[in-house]
């Protein structure tokens, strides 16, 4: 085809990348908020853009599409651009928006990036520090070559994999598992709105007593001669500050007990609406679905418990393992290494597929749950650098799902890297995340089920003041 051709395809797909990152940007990202610089949303699909590409190439790699030198160049290029994107790009931005949340640093330009300027260094510091704590590369490579930065950059990029995956493999059947439902009635939730609208009343009837008790308190300051002093002096003796203090404490107490009966009642509402899904056809499929992961989820915990316990790490990839049980155990006759290149290509199809798929669906949540008018700047910028670090270490544990013929090529692009420590570092890191969301989800479905329970005491007129 020629290096002329193979640049087109590149240029092209690297176009629709990023006119699709734009697209989801102003779209998903940014719905419902104005976007005050055009510079995050560039930043953020050219980083789309660029990981998109790395796994493209991947593809390249497993069907012989474009010039074996092409594709090699290429992948120096997107590596290189990519490294840069992730480790001084992105930081530098980030550390000069969050410079500009603060009013005494952002009104004068030359502080602003000095501050800035000294945050990126102190994040460059302990950046270059991770690679003397973890045995990613070898020594002899010198400071500017690319196995030294994608080493330290995969060890942060598969601590996020590996938490997303811990809890994505606990969450997901929780979440999917008819099993974990809690039984809930419209009786329960009306027992709850009922305490809810309690509370609410109490909160109103006591803010108009407060109003009152101000409003006689300020006729009684503004009151002139002899009956005004009388006035006063009598309600000092009565108790009348005593009395506004009290019904102010009692407010924001009832406004409390108002919030946690809200979230309560949300819970119970979710719940009920968990039972309706779980009875139609989708809720069926993805209940048995549900089933299917928490057997995964199971086997992977006693995996990587092994893996840790015994350092062992797989030498060859589960697709050819798999065939060659099947070969042994059922006696088929079958060309290996073909199925094997066959198989391994769809697997890691569908691998790029739902990791960009998941990865975007969690970022987008992850924004709508934290994101501010002052911070959207900055979380947008930190996302695609999570973005482009979760990609690149994709790539370097993706290695194992190949062929050894792939897996070799792989390797010689990535550089020396110690790709078994990735593997033990991932199952550390993987076991550690599903512990603690088994802790967390535990906590929980505990709370839902102390809600239900608790309805029956909304019908209990003094319930509020035990």
């Amino acid at each position: 085809m020629g290096i002329v051709g193979d640049s087109l395809i590149v240029v092209f797909s690297q176009i629709l990348f990023f006119a699709f990152a734009w697209i989801f940007f102003l779209r998903r990202i940014f719905k419902d908020n104005e976007v005050h610089q055009k510079t995050i949303i560039f930043v953020f699909s050219i980083t789309f853009a660029l990981s998109c590409t790395m796994f493209e190439l991947v593809t390249f790699e497993i069907l012989d599409v474009l010039d074996s030198y092409s594709r090699r160049f290429y992948w120096q290029i997107i590596l290189f651009v990519t490294l840069v994107d992730v480790i001084v790009v992105l930081p530098y931005l980030i550390s000069y928006y969050v410079t500009a949340n603060f009013s005494y640093l952002s009104t004068n330009s030359q502080i602003r990036f000095i501050s800035s300027l000294v945050l990126f260094l102190l994040y460059l510091y302990f950046f270059w520090k991770i690679g003397v704590s973890f045995p990613i590369s070898s020594p002899r490579h010198s400071f500017f070559s690319f196995e030294p930065c994608i080493g330290r950059v995969g060890v942060i990029g598969v601590t996020i994999m590996a938490l997303l995956s811990g809890f994505g493999a606990v969450n997901y059947p929780y979440t999917s598992m008819s099993l974990f439902i809690h039984p809930v009635s419209q009786v329960d939730i009306d027992a709850s709105e009922k305490r809810l609208m309690q509370t609410i009343n109490m909160i109103l009837a006591k803010k108009r007593r407060l109003c009152l008790a101000e409003l006689e308190k300020r006729n009684s300051n503004n009151g002139g001669g002899f009956w005004g002093v009388i006035y006063a002096v009598g309600n000092k003796f009565g108790g009348s500050n005593v009395n506004v203090r009290t019904l102010k404490e009692e407010i924001l107490s009832l406004e409390e007990v108002s919030r946690q009966l809200f979230l309560e009642l949300h819970q119970l509402q979710c719940a009920k609406q968990r039972i309706e899904y779980s009875n139609t056809f989708q809720g069926k499929y993805f209940n048995v679905l549900g089933y299917f992961f928490c057997g995964y989820c199971i086997w992977k915990i006693l995996i990587s418990i092994i893996n840790i316990l015994f350092n062992r790490v797989g030498l060859q990839d589960p697709i050819t393992r798999g065939i060659d049980i099947a070969v042994h155990y059922f006696g088929f006759s079958v060309d290996i290494p073909f199925w094997s290149q066959q198989i391994s290509f769809w697997l890691v199809g569908v691998i790029v597929v739902t990791s960009i798929r998941g990865l975007l669906l969690t970022l987008t949540k992850f924004f709508y749950a934290i994101a501010s008018t002052k911070s959207s700047n900055v979380i947008v910028l930190f996302l695609a650098q999570v973005m482009g670090t979760y990609f690149l270490s994709s790539v370097v544990l993706l290695r194992m799902n190949m062929t050894a013929e792939y897996r070799t090529i792989l390797t010689q692009i990535l550089g020396d890297l110690q790709f078994h420590f990735y593997h033990r570092w991932f199952d550390v890191i993987f076991l550690v995340s599903t512990v603690c969301s088994i802790f967390f989800l535990y906590i929980a479905h505990k709370q839902v089920a102390e809600a239900t329970s608790a309805h029956s005491v909304g019908d209990d007129p003094n319930w509020h003041s035990r």
